[in-house]
């Protein structure tokens, strides 16, 4: 799942990308609001991350001109604004969740997971499909209760996969969720990844649709 952090303090950009990323997070960042908007406007992440303090523009701002381009776009705010008119003016504005700083990066991964569970339209950290179970809380992949081992690569290759069942995602859609902007990707990577994750799947769980991209067998039984 991919992520844009618009966030101006370097540091702090810097520890919640390591964070995200560990969680099993693609992460993109800006400084900037403007930037914000052109990044949506190009390539729309799965989730904003919004810091309402920006140098060029308040992120009230930012929030406004996403909403008003992209109505379904979950947007969380981050913000040392405290005050109870601040919260209440950014969720009327359309945020979809307030969180003030400071704050420990367990409850920011705990409320991007349910805003990852809307998006999924699941109702608990588990997604269950033919057999196989992935846990969005614990990190966790099961096939017929055996718990399997991937890297956090291949989680988060699965996890979009099964985010998506039935639908097919190219290439390009993957890299997105896998790799942020300058990260280096062979040409063949996510065709690794899917050979490795193949071998640890019941035989025929994702499939492989010619010249296009990858799916989850979604007719498997459960």
């Amino acid at each position: 799942m991919n992520i844009l952090l618009v966030e101006d303090d370097a540091a702090l950009a810097r520890g919640l990308q390591k964070a995200l990323r560990h969680a099993g997070f693609s992460v993109n960042h800006v400084n900037y609001g403007q930037d914000a908007i052109d990044s949506v406007a190009g390539a729309m992440p799965d989730i904003v991350v919004l810091d309402l303090g920006l140098p060029d523009m308040d992120g009230l701002a930012v929030l406004k001109q996403l909403r008003n381009d992209r109505q379904m776009l979950p947007v969380l705010i981050l913000t040392a604004r405290e005050g109870i008119s601040d919260k209440v003016t950014a969720l009327d504005s359309g945020a979809d969740d307030y969180l003030s700083k400071p704050f420990e990066i367990d409850e920011l991964l705990a409320r991007l997971r349910v805003l990852a569970r809307r998006l999924s339209t699941s109702v608990s950290s588990a997604i269950v499909l033919g057999g196989v179970t992935l846990d969005t809380a614990s990190h966790q992949v099961a096939v017929d209760e055996s718990v399997v081992v991937l890297s956090r690569r291949e989680y988060m290759l699965l996890k979009a996969l099964m985010e998506n069942a039935g639908r097919i995602q190219t290439r390009e859609s993957l890299e997105s969720k896998l790799y942020g902007w300058g990260e280096e990707v062979a040409s063949n990577t996510i065709e690794v990844h899917i050979s490795h994750l193949r071998k640890k799947l019941p035989e025929g769980y994702i499939v492989t649709v010619r010249g296009v991209g990858y799916t989850v067998n979604n007719d498997q039984p459960d």
